[in-house]
C-alpha cells in the first residue's frame, strides 16, 4: 500500500493498545508539503503515542502509516526508526556529554564521507544559527542553545519527516517563544514537513499550519489553527483551545436566540453558542441587569466574569488601563463584527 507522492505523512485507521485501552483509536490524518501539524490534547489523549507509532517506537495494532508515500507500518511491513528517514526531538536534548556539538550533529549522519558530512554539520548548525557554537559541549550552551543543537542533529540527516515531543516543555516562557520561532524558521528554510506534540493550546496555534485536537485516542478536530479556535467543531475542542463561554439557545420568534441576541447562522443540532472573552463588551451602568462577579488582571487585559440576568455567566476582556471593580452593575454586548457561534454541546 502507497501513498500519493505528495504526502509527507498519512496515517489511516491507527490503532494502538494496551490491554483493554486503546491509546489511539481509528486515527486519520495527512500531511502534505512543508507543513507543521500541532497535535494537541489533555495529558493522556493519546498524542504521544501517536508521535511514537510514526517515529517507529510502538507498532500499531491496526490500521497503516505511510511516510514519502512508503509504507512503514501495516498489519504485513514494519520498519524499524532507523530505518524510516525521520528526524526525532525530545523534551530532554538527549546530546552526547563528551561530544563537541559538531560531534553530535554528525552522530546521525551515515553513507557520507567525511567532507560530505562536515558540509552538513556546517548547514544544519548554521540554520539554527549555532554555527559559532560548534566545539562546545553540551553543558557549556543553555537549555534553548541545547535544544538547537538537538534540532540540528535530527536536521542534518536531511529527514523526509521531523517529529518532535515536547520540545520545550521544560523552558521558560520567554525562552520557549524564542526557541519555538527558531525551530518554525529551521524547519521551513529545509522544506521539513513535521509533527510537533504539545499540551501548550497557544503553542499549537503559533506552530501549527494545521492543528489536530485529541481526546482519548481520537481526533475530535483537525484544522487550521483560525478554524479550531473560531470554528470549533464541539464543546470540548471550545473548552479546551482557549477561554470560552456558553448560552443556550431557544427559539423565539425572530429565530435562534440566546441572552445576546439572535443567532446569525443557524445550525439546527446545535444547543448552545460559543463566546470567546473578546467576544463581549460590558458597559457599566446603573440600570443594567448583568454584574460583574470576577476580575482577574492578566497584564495587557483584565478578564472580568459577569452573571446575566438569568444567572448564566460570560467572560469579557477589558483594557489593563480600564478596569471595574466586582460588583459593577452593567449591560453586555457583543463586540461589533463579532458573533456568537452555535456548536454542538458534546462534552
Amino acid at each position: 500500500m502507497s501513498a500519493p507522492l505528495d504526502l509527507a505523512l498519512e496515517v489511516s485507521g491507527a490503532v494502538k493498545r494496551y490491554g483493554d485501552t486503546s491509546a489511539i483509536a481509528n486515527v486519520d490524518l495527512a500531511l502534505s508539503g512543508n507543513d507543521i501539524l500541532a497535535l494537541v490534547g489533555p495529558s493522556g489523549c493519546g498524542k504521544t503515542t501517536l508521535l511514537r507509532s510514526i517515529a517507529g517506537l510502538h507498532r500499531l495494532d491496526e490500521g497503516f502509516i505511510n511516510i514519502g508515500g512508503k509504507t512503514v507500518d501495516d498489519s504485513r511491513r514494519f520498519l524499524a526508526p532507523e530505518r524510516r528517514n525521520v528526524g526525532l526531538v525530545f523534551q530532554d536534548s538527549m546530546l552526547f556529554p563528551h561530544l563537541s556539538v559538531a560531534a553530535n550533529v554528525a552522530f546521525g549522519i551515515r553513507n557520507h564521507d567525511r567532507s560530505e558530512v562536515k558540509r552538513q554539520v556546517a548547514e544544519a548548525l548554521e540554520v539554527v544559527e549555532l554555527h559559532n557554537h560548534h566545539t562546545r559541549f553540551p553543558h557549556e550552551l543553555s537549555g534553548g542553545e541545547r535544544q538547537r543543537a538537538a534540532l540540528a542533529r535530527a536536521l542534518a540527516p536531511r529527514p523526509s519527516l521531523m517529529l518532535l515531543d515536547e520540545p520545550f516543555a521544560s523552558l521558560d516562557a520567554n525562552l520557549r517563544i524564542q526557541l519555538r520561532r527558531h525551530v518554525v524558521g529551521a524547519l521551513k528554510a529545509t522544506n521539513t514537513p513535521a509533527v510537533f506534540v504539545t499540551h501548550d493550546q497557544g503553542e499549537a496555534m503559533a506552530t501549527g499550519d494545521q492543528i489536530a485536537v485529541m481526546r482519548r485516542g481520537r481526533i475530535e478536530q483537525l484544522d487550521i489553527p483560525y478554524g479550531v479556535f473560531h470554528q470549533p467543531v464541539n464543546r470540548f475542542v471550545a473548552s479546551f483551545m482557549g477561554q470560552a463561554a456558553f448560552l443556550a439557545i431557544s427559539n423565539a420568534a425572530n429565530g435562534p436566540s440566546t441572552a445576546l441576541g439572535p443567532i446569525e447562522t443557524q445550525y439546527p443540532n446545535s444547543s448552545v453558542a460559543m463566546l470567546r472573552p473578546d467576544d463581549v463588551v460590558f458597559i457599566p451602568d446603573e440600570h443594567g441587569s448583568a454584574i460583574v462577579q470576577h476580575t482577574e488582571f492578566r497584564g495587557l487585559t483584565w478578564w472580568c466574569t459577569v452573571e446575566l440576568a438569568h444567572g448564566e455567566q460570560v467572560l469579557s476582556t477589558r483594557s489593563h488601563i480600564d478596569p471595574v471593580p466586582v460588583g459593577t452593575q452593567g449591560r453586555v454586548e457583543l463586540t461589533p463584527g463579532h458573533r456568537q457561534v452555535p456548536i454542538a454541546n458534546e462534552q
